[in-house]
């Protein structure tokens, strides 16, 4: 809105001032010229008076006229032609713009803070982010400056340039001025001359402009004297005749030119014209440059053209008149054309012109003496001459309203006649209402009063004037004279509202109507825009801004775009000065008069309108209409050359998601290439700006280290390792942290690293990003780059690649981090790939892998991507087009421009949440995925997998084959394998025989190393190992494996094959097994220490065998062989395999054991048929012998006899065990076929100890839990790990079976073997249960507990869980199992009961003590079978002698007891009667005895 530096009241009184025309001769204006200035302008800085004036009205009271202000110019004998107006108030506009550098004005509305001023463009244009923070606070004084002074340079030119009409006279001359030079040979007769022509164009009717406002105009007689080149005396002699002929109040002396154009340069004097000439003049001004207009400067003068000036020439050709009005040109219309053809004029001529017109001093004769000569010229002027004249005016018109008053109407009307004469013919209503009303002639009394109501309110008589304004308008409305009652109402409602004390509200319906008659009833828009301006500013000033808007918006009609477009804006301002701002119908208005401002041709209001509206419309989802603001800002920043903000509102078109339609959104991109294109050619040597299109999903970056996976060659598979193609899973990354971190610790003797970093491959947005990653020199380095197409048409990319730069630096041992100078560009440091064509359709997501082959060590920063943006005509792939050609010879067609820039890879690191300070506030971490540093060469490993089998039975042993290749430069070492999975696989002990010839000469071999067998015995064959062979010593990794690499080198570019066996996991399904590959540089590197590699195996397992094994004691203490000790184990094999497998039949091949106590010594019953065949659903049991190792056992007994008390034994209980665990294993294997698996050898006993490495660890954590505890409760928890050792049996089996496969017409044979592991004698153990199969052995509540265990212990779910503190007091069972009793006597005795009644028979009882401590025993002889179902068996007989005994049985100690049974009658009986109680020796408060187990002991006695 414009917010005036004056107020309403002065306004309007400078709208309307009083006039005086000024007829110069040739001389004067000579003289003028001496200052670049003619008569009027040299005045007007000084036409505004400085004190107050009085004057007396008709009722001879004293009025005072304040701040009066009159107008003196030039006389124009043509009114001005419309055109001329029209091009003159464009120009106008066009050259008033807003300031720049100015505080801008800022209104808040609601969420709102427009910038109503906009001071700058920027201010306010969507792009600018910062915008708010550049507005200052809306200035609270009463007056402001002025935010629109366009608005009001135009409203001041167009008031000035309004023709004088007949139906006022407002803009009518009161006085004239004749103005002489005193150097002239004969003033006086000049004097006279001009009066002559000041009166021939008065009252001739030659003349019909200008208008006067009363026959005898007022002559002002001036004589004008330079005081620099003149005669002083002269001047003052013809000043005198003057005087006498004129009369002092109606002549003047003005002297000027008081310093001479020569001299005096350096002296400053102020030049209060220029602000003047600025409203009044038409300027080209360096801001408007880009203007679609150009301003041509009067040919015959080099002075600017006032707006006093638009008339024709004088008849008699006066130097201050013009023939035609030089501004009369074609107006060129604005073609819309969007090439901005309509600014490019010829640059010679308007510099010209503004050399012409620029800097041109005013003033320069004048000092300030003369500037006050001319001030007190105009006062006296105006005291002397004009303010008289024009109360003598009012006294004599009032006195003719007086005389009149009182009378009739109809002699009124009489009296009227008699004054008026004639007047034209009285017309229809309609009619009047269809012209403009009656025409009255000058002398008409109507006119006398509207004549007298304008003198009063040229000098301030508002009250006066309204009284006369109200009485015209009624004798205008009853004569139908529309025009002239419109002219009176419009200046009533002015006059009630200047009025002093504002004794009457402002009559604002005066104004609706004149405002209304003007525009239908007269068509006179200028007249009616004249009333909407006038009201307007005084409904603004009463806060009424709602009925202003609504006023200015009624006269914005077709007939002239520029007034509608400043009319439509002043509305919008309205609507946001509002008590309740309006604020979308200030942005819809201001989007409104946009569009007529670029009409109108005035681009850079057009421009600043929509920038304006923008900040209401952006971010508000009104996406149309924002694509809407955002063209229409684009098109009109191009036409100005404003190419930067065209560029960027095109851009904020193609990246919002615009809702347009395919077609409009290929327009929109077409015009954005154009524009940029234009904008890169004149900004050549700029560094590439920022592109909008693609987006890019900065965050989904990845980075890619290293090369490309290879592809599977036949039965050669690589090893999967890391790809861009693969899904992050974080569980999978923190395994392989998990597997590097365990391999790493290995590598450095066991020795955790407190500063350990997994090796990262793949960067992306899960991974940690805060350490700088490590690339290799020559390896590539890849990046893929998340591309989106928000438009519905397609994005063609061409020559795609990285932006980066490089800092090399040198980080081998030998140097300090040398760094050198930083690099942008070069081949031979960064070798970037270069994509030649990269399509992304309509709305699609695609991703895009660049890559960069570093050259150098170093640091690189990966800053961005550069590409050429274009679109294409389709996405057909030409025909005939060879596919090798590729991307070099074009795949697409493109359509139209393609435009070169970048788009920076800028990434948000995590936001930091750890301490208190990075909680309470928002603070990112850094993300350096795009910053790797390039060290040194390293080795570089690929693994090949061959025959890699993918589908086996549980517990399948298959051999394959690995390939290790060294694919780089440099040798490695210390090849490593870590897998979680390490009882699946083994690449064989250290007496594995290297690579055969090739993978095939073995393929049909068995995977075990085999004899035959040459003898017929049933017994086992011996061989012993040592776990330390199969890396399954006490505390190794055996997670961890060395690769059998020859000398532990494997040299650049050679390759090794391995053989690997697998096996398949014991439980049914799908099985990833993960592969970690470590290895180093023999070369010690700063940066990079190792590297890894990795490979996932699925192997998918169908259920086969499952196996049960339980031990029992045996009745005999010694076998026949005296091999000491023996058991007896029961092994249940059954085939759960189902038909699917295609498995024909199991075969049971070998029973191994592995034990360092026990051995299987031979098969009990076996069947004739040695073969053990299972087919489907079909089960097996086998008995086996098992007997203690003779050898071991001695050494046990040595070793433990040597301590005297159980007190040493308790202490060195660590030590024994430790003993007992040592790392040599004793084999045993029962062979059921013609061929023997040495089960001691690689592969059996590596699946063997791989799958017991957790035992090996449980004597080392059973001595420290000892010695951590006190000394009562340790000798309790010894006492009970002793009993409980006495039920417990450490022996292993291993079920070694082939089975035979029905598979493509072929019959092939699979090998693979099962383990159970005894733990306690008399306790059933299990392979592992594959489901369904098993689960109807296990019964439902076994199954239940087993299928509740942990995924990661179900593997080793046989062995005997590991409890972290010993039990208070041991079971029943353990108990129970201290003393081993065996009674020996003959199966049958023979005895006659005719000779001797009683029978007698001798028995021997064994006791052996199974624990490693003393004992005491009781056996008790009175027991008695009371059962009846025992009776009904066993006969009842009773024994003879001692019925009780007690005795102490040291370690491991045997004793006999010689008993007698006797038995009066034949039967069979069961000797197993003795009861035997025994408890350990020291602990008599501890354990209550216990009774111990006893088997059956059956005798027959028979009669003879």
């Amino acid at each position: 809105m414009a917010q005036r530096v004056q107020s309403v009241q002065e306004f309007l009184q400078d709208s309307f001032v009083p006039l005086v025309a000024a007829l110069c001769s040739e001389e004067a204006e000579r003289l003028t010229r001496k200052n670049n200035l003619g008569f009027c302008e040299l005045v007007k800085p000084f036409c505004r008076l400085t004190s107050e004036v009085h004057m007396r009205d008709p009722n001879n009271q004293l009025h005072i006229i304040k701040n009066l202000k009159i107008a003196v110019n030039n006389i124009i004998t043509q009114p001005p032609q419309p055109g001329a107006i029209r091009k003159l108030l464009n120009d106008v506009v066009t050259v008033s713009q807003p300031a720049e550098g100015l505080v801008a004005n800022v209104i808040t509305a609601g969420d709102y803070d427009l910038n109503i001023s906009d001071r700058s463009v920027k201010a306010s244009v969507p792009w600018y982010s910062s915008w708010k923070d550049t507005l200052m606070g809306l200035n609270t004084s009463t007056f402001y400056s002025a935010t629109t002074p366009w608005f009001e340079a135009y409203r001041e030119s167009f008031l000035q340039s309004m023709p004088a009409s007949d139906h006022e006279f407002l803009n009518h001359y009161v006085a004239c001025m004749l103005v002489v030079s005193s150097s002239e040979p004969e003033p006086v007769e000049q004097f006279l001359k001009l009066s002559q022509e000041q009166h021939r164009i008065q009252h001739s009717n030659e003349y019909c402009y200008p208008k006067w406002f009363i026959p005898n105009t007022l002559k002002y007689y001036v004589l004008l004297h330079d005081v620099s080149a003149g005669e002083e005396q002269r001047a003052d002699s013809i000043y005198e005749e003057m005087k006498q002929r004129y009369g002092t109040q109606g002549c003047y002396l003005l002297k000027i030119n008081s310093r001479g154009s020569n001299r005096g340069a350096d002296e400053q004097i102020p030049d209060p014209w220029s602000q003047y000439l600025q409203k009044s003049n038409i300027q080209i001004q360096e801001s408007c440059e880009d203007g679609p207009y150009t301003v041509i400067s009067n040919k015959n003068t080099d002075h600017f053209i006032p707006l006093d000036e638009l008339g024709n020439d004088s008849k008699d050709g006066l130097s201050n008149n013009f023939k035609t009005h030089p501004l009369q040109l074609d107006h060129t219309s604005d073609s819309g054309c969007f090439d901005g053809t309509d600014y490019l004029k010829s640059n010679a001529s308007l510099h010209e012109s503004k050399k012409l017109n620029t800097g041109i001093p005013h003033g320069m004769c004048l000092t300030l003496t003369d500037h006050d000569r001319i001030r007190q010229f105009i006062q006296e002027f105006t005291f002397r001459g004009l303010l008289p004249h024009i109360e003598k005016t009012i006294r004599q018109l009032n006195d003719q309203l007086i005389s009149r008053k009182g009378l009739s109407r109809s002699l009124f009307s009489a009296t009227k006649k008699w004054f008026s004469g004639g007047k034209v013919p009285e017309k229809s209503i309609n009619e009047l209402k269809s012209t403009s009303g009656l025409l009255y002639p000058l002398e008409a009394p109507e006119l006398q009063i509207r004549k007298m109501a304008d003198l009063c309110f040229l000098v301030q008589h508002y009250e006066l004037a309204y009284s006369c304004y109200h009485t015209a308008k009624k004798d205008f409305l009853n004569d139908q004279a529309m025009l002239y009652a419109a002219g009176a109402l419009e200046m009533a409602a002015v006059s009630a509202f200047l009025q002093p004390g504002a004794p009457r509200p402002y009559p604002a319906h005066y104004m609706d109507t004149a405002i209304q008659t003007y525009r239908d009833i007269c068509k006179n828009m200028m007249l009616a825009e004249r009333c909407v301006l006038l009201s307007a500013e005084i409904l603004k000033s009463q806060s009424k801004y709602s009925e202003a808007a609504a006023l200015l918006i009624r006269l914005t009609t077709e007939d002239s775009d520029l007034r509608s477009a400043l009319l439509l804006e002043q509305a919008a301002h309205c609507f946001i000065n509002m008590k309740s701002p309006m604020v979308r119908k200030f942005a819809f208005h201001m989007i409104l008069a946009g569009h007529r401002y670029s009409k109108a041709g005035q681009k850079k209001h057009a421009l600043r309108c929509y920038c304006q509206a923008m900040q209401v419309y952006k971010g508000k989802g009104w996406s149309l209409a924002e694509d809407h603001i955002n063209f229409t800002i684009g098109r009109q920043s191009f036409t100005l050359r404003q190419l930067e903000n065209a560029v960027s509102a095109f851009r904020h078109i193609l990246i919002n998601d615009s809702k347009q339609t395919a077609s409009q959104q290929g327009a929109f991109l077409r015009e954005y290439l154009y524009v940029y294109r234009n904008v890169s050619q004149l900004s050549s040597d700029e560094p590439l700006p920022q592109l909008p299109l693609p987006y890019i999903n900065s965050s989904a970056t990845r980075v890619f280290f290293g090369h490309d996976r290879r592809p599977a060659e036949g039965e050669k598979q690589a090893a999967t390792h890391i790809s861009l193609d693969q899904e992050y899973d974080s569980e999978y990354s923190q395994q392989w942290k998990e597997l590097e971190e365990q391999v790493v610790a290995v590598a450095n003797k066991s020795v955790a690293l407190s500063n350990f970093q997994p090796t990262q491959y793949c960067l992306n947005k899960y991974s940690d990003n805060s350490r700088f990653p490590l690339g290799v020199v020559e390896e590539p380095i890849t990046v893929e780059v998340a591309f989106r197409n928000p438009l519905k048409v397609p994005l063609l990319l061409t020559d795609l690649s990285l932006l980066w730069k490089f800092q090399p630096k040198d980080f081998s041992l030998n140097s300090n981090g040398e760094t050198k100078e930083l690099i942008t560009c070069g081949k031979d440091v960064i070798g970037a790939e270069v994509i030649s064509e990269f399509l992304i359709n309509s709305e699609e997501t695609k991703m895009a892998r660049l890559k960069l082959f570093p050259h150098q060590t170093g640091e690189l920063h990966i800053l961005g991507v550069v590409y050429n943006l274009g679109t294409i005509q389709g996405t057909t792939v030409l025909d005939g087009m060879d596919s090798s050609v590729g991307l070099q010879a074009g795949k697409y067609i493109p359509n139209g421009t393609s435009v070169r820039g970048r788009q920076d890879l800028e990434i948000q690191g995590p936001r930091l949440n750890n301490t208190k300070e990075e909680k309470t506030s928002i603070k990112y971490g850094p993300d350096r995925r795009l910053d790797p540093i390039i060290t040194e060469e390293m080795p570089l490993l690929e693994v090949f997998f061959i025959n890699f089998p993918t589908g086996l039975l549980c517990g399948e042993i298959r051999k394959t084959y690995v390939e290790f290749m060294n694919v780089s430069k440099c040798p490695l070492t210390r090849l490593k394998v870590v897998s979680k999975r390490p009882e699946c696989f083994t690449f064989g002990g250290s007496s594995t025989i290297l690579t055969p010839l090739s993978p095939s000469t073995s393929e049909h071999c068995s995977a075990y190393k085999t004899v035959l067998k040459h003898s017929t015995s049933v017994c086992s064959l011996m061989s012993s190992a040592s776990s330390v062979d199969f890396g399954a010593g006490i505390g190794n990794q055996t997670e961890v494996i060395d690769v059998p690499l020859p000398d532990s080198v494997l040299l650049p570019g050679a390759s090794v094959q391995l053989p690997m066996w697998i096996r398949g996991p014991d439980e049914e399904g799908v099985h990833e097994i993960h592969f970690l590959f470590y290895y180093e540089s023999i070369k010690k590197h700063s940066k990079m220490c190792h590297r890894v590699l990795r490979h996932t195996a699925v192997i998918c397992t169908s259920r086969s065998l499952t196996v049960r094994a339980t031990a029992y004691r045996s009745n005999a203490l010694e076998n026949e062989k005296g091999e000491g000790d023996n058991m007896l184990v029961f092994v249940d094999v059954e085939n759960i395999n189902t038909s699917e497998a295609g498995v024909k039949e199991f075969h049971i091949v070998q029973v191994s054991s592995n034990s360092k106590n026990w051995k299987l010594q031979e098969s009990i019953n076996l069947s004739e048929d040695k073969d053990i065949k299972l087919a489907n659903r079909e089960k097996g049991k086998l008995c086996l012998k098992a007997v203690r190792c003779k050898d071991l056992l001695g050494m046990h007994l040595t070793f433990w006899n040597n301590f005297s008390t159980i007190k040493y034994r308790f202490h060195f209980e660590g030590l024994k065990l430790s003993f007992l665990f040592s790392d040599n294993y004793t084999f045993a294997d029962i062979i059921f076929g013609n061929e023997q698996i040495i089960s001691s050898t690689s592969p059996c006993a590596d699946f063997f100890f791989r799958s017991l490495s957790s035992e090996f660890k449980r004597p080392q954590t059973q001595h420290i839990m000892h010695t951590s505890q006190g000394t009562a409760q340790q000798s309790l928890d010894n006492a009970v790990r002793l009993i409980q050792k006495c039920s417990e049996v450490d022996l292993n089996i291993i079920v070694l079976w082939k089975a035979y496969v029905i598979e493509d017409n072929k019959q092939l044979i699979l090998e693979g073997q099962h383990h159970v592991v005894l733990h306690t004698v008399g306790k059933e153990a299990f392979s592992f249960p594959q489901k369904q199969g098993f689960k109807k052995i296990l019964g439902n509540s076994d199954w239940e507990d087993l299928e509740q265990e942990s995924p990661e212990m179900v593997l080793f779910n046989f062995f005997r869980p590991e409890s972290s503190s010993v039990p208070a007091r041991p079971s029943p069972d353990h108990l129970s199992n201290l003393i081993k009793t065996s009674l020996h006597y003959p199966e049958t005795y023979n005895h006659s009961f005719h000779q001797k009644s009683l029978c007698v028979v001798p028995v021997i009882l064994l006791l052996s003590n199974c624990s490693q401590a003393d004992v005491d025993v009781i056996i008790d002889l009175r027991h008695k079978t009371t059962s009846p179902e025992t009776l009904e068996i066993h006969g009842s007989f009773t024994w003879l002698g001692q019925t009780q005994y007690k005795l102490q049985l040291k370690s491991l100690e045997v004793s006999s007891l010689q008993l007698k049974a006797c038995f009066v009658h034949t039967g069979v009986y069961n000797l197993g009667t003795p009861r035997v109680f025994a408890k350990l020796s020291d602990q008599v408060t501890l354990f209550e005895t216990s009774q111990q187990n006893s088997m059956p002991a059956l005798i027959i006695i028979n009669s003879i």
